[in-house]
């Protein structure tokens, strides 16, 4: 068979192929959801914590490298 048929084998099964695949589909999903491993409340706020302080000192340097080259510059062209 053609590439092109293979891909459309299974097309015009109807409706319930389409709705057998995707509970199937989902059921798989849930199923990996459960195996996987949550952080707790505690690890969730102490990554965020990090992740919000790493945000604001990188925002301070990119701001204060630009204030220092932004006069640097402007020194440089007078």
């Amino acid at each position: 068979m053609s590439p092109v048929s293979d891909k459309l084998r299974g097309f015009g099964q109807g409706v319930g192929g389409i709705v057998g695949r995707s509970r199937q589909f989902l059921a798989d999903v849930y199923g990996e959801l459960r195996k996987s491993s949550w952080p707790t409340r505690g690890e969730l706020v102490e990554s965020t914590l990090v992740v919000i302080v790493s945000v604001v000192l990188f925002a301070a340097y990119v701001g204060a490298s630009d204030f220092v080259l932004g006069n640097v510059i402007r020194l440089l062209m007078r």
